[in-house]
């Protein structure tokens, strides 16, 4: 689940960014909504606890974030959320397979290379595990970074801008993959896109929430 209160954040000499209140139950499907500079990516970051609130509150799956700092954050990310950045964040100086293991060191957790494979299996891109990833298409290092984002069954699997740049076929795949591994992990899934098809394929899940930072006003400068 993830709920938040009151939630602000202030880039430096900008006027906060003030959200409105979310609370999506476990396992539910949130829509964030909006243009560039409205707020996205900035919410995404506050949620997975790669930023701290200037205001307000941010729970997620029941743990407070404001109550963890340094490792303790960071090893609770990797355990609890699956984040695929619009910007991939593959290692170029890693194989694919050693680049899923990386979620098990920032865990604090032993490496699982049966685990490993199993993910770059139900992804469709075992085959892969010893390229790099200079080597892979746009489509397979979509892939390789979603089977990442699953290793490890997060509660909470949050995507920004993941149809962008994608024609209608990859951009349905996308959305297909991203809604079947939320399902297989019973996992909450916020999707951030100002892409009217994710927005349409998304809105049409049963209790799907919407959330459109446009519609509020919210004035930033950070996508």
């Amino acid at each position: 689940m993830i709920r938040t209160q009151a939630l602000a954040f202030a880039h430096a000499g900008t006027a906060p960014l003030q959200f409105p209140d979310v609370d999506l139950p476990q396992g539910g499907c949130l829509l964030l909504q909006g243009r560039s500079g409205s707020g996205k990516s900035t919410w995404l970051a506050l949620v997975a606890g790669l930023r701290r609130a200037s205001a307000g509150t941010v729970e997620v799956a029941g743990q407070a974030l404001d109550r963890l700092g340094g490792a303790a954050r960071d090893a609770w990310r990797a355990r609890h959320i699956g984040f695929v950045p619009q910007t991939l964040h593959l290692s170029a100086a890693l194989t694919v397979a050693e680049n899923l293991a990386l979620p098990y060191f920032a865990a604090g957790l032993p490496r699982d290379a049966a685990a490993i494979h199993a993910a770059l299996d139900r992804l469709g891109v075992a085959d892969l595990a010893g390229r790099r990833p200079h080597q892979l298409s746009g489509g397979q290092a979509q892939r390789v970074a979603l089977a990442r984002a699953v290793l490890l069954s997060p509660r909470v699997l949050l995507a920004d801008e993941p149809t962008a740049s994608l024609d209608d076929e990859a951009a349905a795949d996308a959305l297909a993959l991203l809604t079947a591994c939320a399902e297989a992990c019973g996992a909450s899934l916020v999707v951030a896109t100002h892409d009217r098809r994710a927005a349409q394929a998304l809105a049409d899940r049963p209790g799907a929430q919407r959330l459109d930072l446009n519609e509020i006003g919210l004035q930033g400068n950070q996508p």
